[in-house]
C-alpha cells in the first residue's frame, strides 16, 4: 500500500483510542458496583440474621416482613410519602433560590459577608430538632413549618458550596472581562456561574438529601401525615416493620433527588462529568 492511501499516523492512533473507551454500560457500571455489592451484602445479611432468629421481629423485622408491610398499604405509604415529597422539593427550592442569592450578595460585598456569615454559622449549628416547635406555634400545624425546617437544612450547603464555587475564578479571567468592558451581569452569567457549577451542583447534591431530613423532622414535632408521622405511630405501636418501610422510601427519596441532580449535571457541565468518567476509566485500566 501506498504512502498516499495510508491513513495518518494520529488518525490510526485516534481509532484505537476510540476502540478502547467503555460503553456508557461499562462507565456506569464501574461506578456504581461497588454500592450495589455493598447494598446486596447488607440485604444477605439482614436474610440471615432475622432468619435464624438472632434478634427478635419487634426489634428488626425481616426483609419479607417489611415488603409485606410496604405492598399491603400502598396507598396509605403513597399518601403520605406524597406530603413529604412536596414538602422537600418546595423548601429545596426555597433553599436553592435564596442560599444562591446569599452567595452572589456575599462574593460582591465583603461588609455583608461579614455581617451575615456569623448568623449562617449560628443558624446552622442551631438544633432544628429544638426549634421546629416555634415553627408549630408560628405557623401552625400545616406544611408551612415542614418546609421551614427543610428550607433551614438545606439552605447552609447550598450557601457554601455556592460561594466557594464563585470565588474558585482565576482573578485574571476577571481582569479581562473587566478590560474587555463587560459588566458585572455579563461576567457573573458568562464566568462566574459557569465556573461555579461543579462546586454548587455538589452542594446541591448535600443539601437534597438534608432537605428531606429536614421536612421528617418537621413532621416529627407536629404532623398528621407524611412519612414522620407514619415512622411515629409505627413506633408507637411497635411496628417495625412499618417503621423499616417508611425509613426505607424516606431513603430512597434522597437517593432519587441525589440521582436527578447527578443527571443535571451531565448535561449543565458535560466536560465536569466527561473529566470525572475519564478519571474513572484511566483508574480502572
Amino acid at each position: 500500500m501506498s504512502a498516499l492511501s495510508s491513513p495518518p499516523a494520529t488518525e490510526v492512533m485516534a481509532l484505537a483510542e476510540q476502540g478502547r473507551q467503555p460503553n456508557a454500560f461499562a462507565r456506569w457500571w464501574a461506578r456504581s458496583w461497588h454500592p450495589i455489592v455493598f447494598v446486596f451484602a447488607v440485604l444477605i445479611l439482614w436474610w440471615v440474621v432475622t432468619e435464624l432468629g438472632w434478634v427478635k421481629p419487634y426489634i428488626i423485622p425481616s426483609p419479607a416482613d417489611t415488603w409485606n408491610a410496604m405492598a399491603d398499604n400502598v396507598p396509605y405509604l403513597a399518601q403520605h410519602t406524597w406530603v413529604t415529597t412536596y414538602e422537600t422539593i418546595v423548601g429545596f427550592v426555597i433553599a436553592i433560590v435564596i442560599g444562591l442569592a446569599v452567595a452572589v450578595v456575599m462574593v460582591y460585598s465583603g461588609g455583608l459577608e461579614k455581617t451575615l456569615y456569623p448568623v449562617i454559622l449560628f443558624a446552622q449549628v442551631v438544633p432544628k430538632i429544638a426549634i421546629a416547635p416555634l415553627f408549630i406555634v408560628w405557623l401552625g400545624f400545616g406544611a408551612a413549618p415542614k418546609i421551614l425546617v427543610a428550607v433551614l437544612m438545606a439552605f447552609f450547603p447550598v450557601v457554601i458550596s455556592g460561594l466557594a464555587g464563585l470565588r474558585s475564578v482565576d482573578p485574571e479571567i476577571l481582569q479581562l472581562t473587566s478590560t474587555m468592558g463587560a459588566n458585572r451581569f455579563k461576567t457573573f452569567a458568562k464566568v462566574r456561574l459557569p465556573a461555579a457549577l461543579p462546586e454548587l451542583l455538589s452542594g446541591l447534591k448535600v443539601a437534597a438529601t438534608l432537605a428531606v431530613t429536614g421536612a421528617v423532622v418537621g413532621e416529627f414535632v407536629g404532623a398528621n401525615e407524611g412519612l414522620g408521622y407514619v415512622i411515629l405511630q409505627a413506633n408507637g405501636n411497635l411496628d417495625t416493620a412499618m417503621l423499616f418501610a417508611a425509613l426505607i422510601i424516606m431513603s430512597l427519596m434522597g437517593v432519587l433527588l441525589f440521582g436527578i441532580i447527578q443527571i443535571a449535571e451531565k448535561f449543565l457541565i458535560p466536560w465536569h462529568a466527561s473529566k470525572r468518567d475519564l478519571g474513572a476509566s484511566t483508574v480502572r485500566l
